[in-house]
């Protein structure tokens, strides 16, 4: 086996692993993880309220599968919000196409969401939350546009659409 061959193989492992135990590691429910937020509603609420694939991203820290989002080909004017309390998060001016598959904004409204490390995967990232309810967004990485350098990369089944004009 030749270095390039060991190393092919490394990475094949690496990603294997970070995939499996990115379902294996057990997070907790935001709820539990900050008794500060100011909206919260026990597990059985927030399954009545939300759709099974928001459910599974917001409360579990699933993530959708990319290009699946209506939310990519969205261009009007307004707000993207938290599908699962209704907080507004993301002015529509933000949003970007990041190539990517997932809703991408350059810039978050002030004290919209919080940060906090995510080691679920084989590199650590910095996982977004809201601010109000603890719901998992997405994440945020550093190699977006001007005049921030963010990618803020959503769910879109995280946010919910709220046009100006409405």
């Amino acid at each position: 086996m030749n270095r390039r061959e060991f190393f092919g193989m490394a990475s094949v492992g690496a990603v294997a692993v970070a995939l499996i135990g990115q379902r294996v590691i057990m997070r907790p429910t935001p709820d539990a993880q900050d008794a500060t937020l100011r909206v919260r509603h026990t597990d059985a609420e927030w399954r009545a309220r939300l759709s099974p694939a928001s459910y599974e991203v917001l409360r579990n820290g699933d993530t959708e599968v990319p290009g699946t989002s209506p939310l990519l080909k969205e261009k009007r004017v307004g707000i993207f919000a938290c599908a699962g309390c209704d907080q507004p998060l993301f002015e529509s001016r933000t949003k970007y196409d990041s190539h990517t598959g997932w809703p991408s904004f350059w810039d978050a409204l002030p004290n919209a969401v919080t940060r906090h490390p995510d080691f679920t995967i084989a590199r650590p990232r910095t996982e977004i939350r809201c601010s109000a309810c603890g719901g998992h967004l997405g994440h945020v990485f550093d190699d977006g546009p001007q005049p921030t350098g963010l990618r803020y990369c959503m769910n879109g089944v995280a946010l919910a659409f709220k046009p100006a004009n409405a």
